[in-house]
C-alpha cells in the first residue's frame, strides 16, 4: 500500500507555529508570519513522524508531496524530513505547469492524505479535486484540518483505507 502525505500544512509547519494552537497558525499564514519562507526550518506536525512510522512498519511505502516547485526548496524538503528521521521516501513534486491532481495520477497512491487549506484558499488548493475521475476512484483521500496533524488517524492501515 502506497501512502502519499502531503507536506506544507499536513505533515510539516513553519517554525513559528511550534507552540501555537492550530487557529494561531492558520492566522499566521493569513498575516504572512516570516517564519513561512525558513522552509529549511520547518518542524513536524505533533506526532506526525510516529504515525508514518506506525504505517511504515505495518509495510506501507510512505510517499511525499510538497507544495515547492523548485529542486532547491524540494532538496530543503528532504532535508527537514532526514533531520527529523521520517520515514524514507520519494518527495513529489509539480514540474512545469502541472497540477498536483496530475502528480498523484503519475504516482498512484493508494491513499492520499492532505490538509483542507484553510488559510489558502481551501478546495480550490486542495489535491483530491484535481485528480481525474478514473483516478479519483482508486484513490482514498483523508482529509485533515490544516496544521491539525494526523495523529488521530487509524494506526492500522487497513482500517486507514475504510
Amino acid at each position: 500500500m502506497k501512502i502519499m502525505v502531503f507536506l506544507h500544512g499536513t505533515a510539516l509547519m513553519h517554525p513559528g507555529g511550534m507552540g501555537r494552537t492550530r487557529e494561531e497558525r492558520v492566522r499566521q499564514v493569513l498575516d504572512g508570519d516570516e517564519s513561512l519562507y525558513d522552509f529549511a526550518a520547518y518542524v513536524p506536525v505533533g506526532e506526525t513522524i510516529q504515525k508514518l512510522r506506525t504505517w511504515s512498519d505495518q509495510g506501507a511505502e510512505i510517499v511525499y508531496l510538497s507544495s515547492h516547485r523548485s529542486f532547491e526548496n524540494v532538496g530543503k524538503d528532504l532535508t527537514v524530513l532526514r533531520k527529523h528521521a521520517f520515514p524514507q521516501g520519494p518527495v513529489f513534486f509539480r514540474k512545469g505547469d502541472e497540477g498536483y491532481g496530475a502528480v498523484v495520477e503519475r504516482v498512484l497512491p493508494d491513499v492520499l492524505i492532505e490538509d483542507d487549506c484553510e488559510s489558502i484558499g481551501g478546495d480550490a488548493e486542495m489535491t483530491y479535486p484535481q485528480i481525474g475521475p478514473d483516478i479519483r476512484a482508486r484513490v482514498k483521500s483523508i482529509v485533515v484540518k490544516e496544521f491539525g496533524g494526523i495523529d488521530h488517524l487509524p494506526d492500522d492501515i487497513l482500517e486507514l483505507v475504510k
